[in-house]
């Protein structure tokens, strides 16, 4: 298995030659990184090289909890979508929406129809009532809730201390554990963890569209505590320096390790901020540090409570840009109609589509998934903190939350 797991590293490097997004984050040995960047193989090429890997493992993992068959899975299933992402480099020319997630991300996620949310659309424009489109009423609702820019590093750095000590109370933390917050701009994503190794973070914010004060926990918790940055350093000294499992000393982004990361960030928002307390601690602490006026806080969590159910109509729009049934123009209408979003977060939105593709589906069904799984048989807050914790330091995936 080290011999495969060592091949499999290899082999995900050299297709980081054809793909400047694939490799998210490495700290293995230098020389494998070097030696790909050498490798002159061809999308095609690396396909199959995946393919005959993939030939070594059995055909069916029966479902067991022990590590080594977790581990086994693990490789089966990134194997088979590095297979996929090769594939789709060397032909470009067919892209479905539903094979790609099930391909890249090991799941499938529900396919809806934008009837499924009128109700919250509904629900929305009566809290929010007004003649113009309701994407504007909301849009202008939440610009009083924008942080001031000269704010912002106050504001990011309360809300991640505020994420670190929860999480630090429920989950053991390798002790040099650090990050780095840097703020950029031009940039399809909210919000990014860099992880470099040895358990450190560059932990990066697009300040280049409004940021309203809600993000300041989301973003907290899911880039930082306990979202990526405490899971790549669990996974780094529980699998990689404890049991000494080089394959996951990289991290492909395309991959179904995404999902399990997207979907750990995005639930570990309300793991450490459940019912009421995210609004509370906004209002007591970061409002005032915003500037901002803390008595409509709670409508404000209304509206964001709504914006939230909206988040799988997201996938919608990019099923069907990506399957070529709209065009880009479109696509960005109905990120606004549908979503609720402004046209700049919209544009923002179809940009990230046409850099990440299906990859849209692993923060919200991620989520979904990934709650389901933890709170299943964990009805207390400490049993629930400690199957994530597990979760998070194992090679569980997609397909085998279910064992």
């Amino acid at each position: 298995m080290d011999a495969l797991a060592e091949q499999y590293v290899r082999l995900v490097l050299t297709l980081g030659n054809h793909d400047k997004s694939y490799v998210d984050a490495y700290y293995g040995p230098a020389a494998w990184k070097a030696e790909a960047e050498a490798d002159t193989a061809s999308p095609a090429e690396l396909a199959n090289r995946a393919e005959r890997l993939l030939a070594q493992l059995p055909q069916t993992i029966a479902p067991a909890d022990d590590l080594n068959s977790l581990r086994k899975q693990y490789l089966k299933t990134q194997l088979g979508a590095v297979a996929a992402h090769a594939h789709h480099i060397a032909d470009a020319s067919f892209r479905n929406f539903q094979q790609e997630a099930k391909a890249l991300y090991d799941t499938e996620p529900p396919v809806q129809q934008y009837s499924d949310f009128d109700p919250v659309l509904a629900a929305l424009d009566a809290e929010l009532p007004g003649d113009e489109p309701l994407h504007t009423r909301v849009q202008t609702f939440r610009e009083q809730y924008r942080i001031p820019e000269d704010k912002l590093d106050s504001v990011f750095k309360a809300a991640i201390e505020a994420c670190k000590e929860r999480t630090q109370a429920q989950v053991a933390l390798p002790a040099n554990e650090s990050f780095r917050l840097e703020y950029v701009k031009d940039k399809p994503w909210s919000g990014y963890n860099w992880y470099q190794g040895d358990s450190h973070s560059l932990i990066q914010i697009n300040a280049g569209l409004p940021i309203h004060i809600d993000r300041a926990v989301d973003l907290g918790c899911h880039e930082g505590y306990p979202g990526h940055h405490t899971y790549n350093a669990l996974l780094e000294e529980k699998l990689v320096k404890d049991q000494g499992w080089v394959e996951y000393s990289v991290y492909p982004l395309f991959s179904p390790q995404s999902l399990i990361a997207e979907g750990t960030a995005n639930y570990g928002i309300e793991l450490a901020f459940p019912g009421e307390e995210k609004t509370r601690f906004e209002q007591e602490t970061l409002y005032p540090l915003a500037g901002l006026d803390p008595a409509t806080a709670e409508k404000y969590q209304r509206v964001l409570d709504l914006l939230a159910q909206l988040k799988f109509a997201e996938n919608i729009v990019a099923r069907e840009y990506i399957d070529g049934e709209i065009d880009r123009a479109e696509a960005v209408k109905r990120f606004q109609k549908y979503t609720a979003m402004s046209p700049e977060k919209a544009e923002q939105r179809v940009k990230f589509v046409d850099t990440y593709g299906a990859y849209v589906i692993n923060y919200n069904w991620g989520k979904a998934l990934v709650k389901e799984y933890i709170e299943s048989g964990a009805d207390t807050p400490q049993a629930r903190w400690q199957k994530f914790s597990r979760l998070l330091s194992s090679p569980r995936l997609p397909s085998s939350l279910h064992w």
